[in-house]
């Protein structure tokens, strides 16, 4: 097997901290990315790799983030970028940035954190792979005019429209990059058993965090597992680049909104003046 550089958002816990460990025993170079210094730190021990802190509802940590890891691959390039950062969260109140939070950690961040290693990942001809949910279809209907849903805000509709952007990224970074050799994909990674829920206040909370989790759950090293598959795979071989996967599985089970290439673009260039880059 070919050894990677990998950077991998989410790290410190759940799908991402079990694909670390998953992906170390291979060989490849990781670069892991938490919010909590401590969990961070202890996979970082547990799995030789290098990490780094930031918190996603800050963007100013983000953009410190993108310089700390484009000056750790120096001219080497990154060969997977796993964007797999997320929550579902209780309420409205605005990040630092003034956007929703479930919007800024689970889209605008990553968005942001992606372009900014655009010349990293052209280098290293990327797989870019972004964690998606099944909720993208269940809940999801953008409105790019209001993507901090103040019109019309549940915790359910903002995960589910953070996890249609998702998609739709992928979909334009395929259209945009995939000619220069990057590849990307989305995921839909199983319900899996972690804290992801705990901040917020929707019935998924209850699922998550009774006897019910057992039941109706999978567990954190099988949903890594699913991470793990898509890193270490070759794209367009082991998946097809600018698709969506419910766990390993290519499926047609999606939103009909991900296939609107003049809504991909117009999310891409709102997102772009929300973080403040060029579109």
């Amino acid at each position: 097997m070919t050894t990677k550089t990998i950077v991998l958002t989410g790290a410190s816990d759940g799908i991402g901290a079990a694909s670390a460990r998953q992906l170390s025993e291979d060989g490849h170079r990781l670069i892991l990315v938490g919010r909590s210094v401590e969990k961070t730190r202890a996979v970082a021990a547990d799995t030789g790799a290098e990490w780094f802190t930031a918190d996603f509802a800050r963007l100013d940590d983000v953009r410190e983030l993108a310089a700390k890891i484009a000056d750790a691959v120096g001219d080497g390039g990154i060969d997977v970028l796993a964007n797999n950062a997320g929550g579902i969260f209780g309420d409205q109140t605005p990040t630092v940035d003034g956007h929703e939070k479930t919007l800024q950690v689970n889209h605008l961040a990553p968005f942001l954190l992606t372009n900014l290693l655009l010349p990293q990942l052209r280098t290293g001809r990327a797989a870019v792979i972004n964690t998606s949910s099944v909720a993208h279809r269940l809940f999801g209907r953008i409105d790019v005019d209001d993507l901090d849903n103040r019109a019309k805000y549940s915790a359910n509709k903002a995960y589910g429209d953070a996890k249609l952007a998702n998609v739709l990224f992928t979909k334009s970074l395929h259209t945009k990059f995939h000619g220069e050799g990057l590849t990307s994909v989305a995921f839909h990674p199983g319900t899996v058993q972690t804290n992801f829920a705990s901040d917020s206040s929707t019935i998924m909370r209850l699922v998550y965090r009774t006897p019910l989790k057992h039941l109706l759950l999978i567990s954190s090293d099988k949903g890594g597992r699913t991470l793990t598959w898509f890193a270490e795979g070759t794209p367009d071989e082991t998946w097809i680049s600018g698709r969506y996967y419910d766990e390993r599985v290519l499926t047609r089970r999606v939103n009909p909104m991900i296939e609107d290439a003049a809504l991909a673009e117009a999310l891409w260039r709102r997102s772009a003046e929300l973080v403040g880059i060029d579109a």
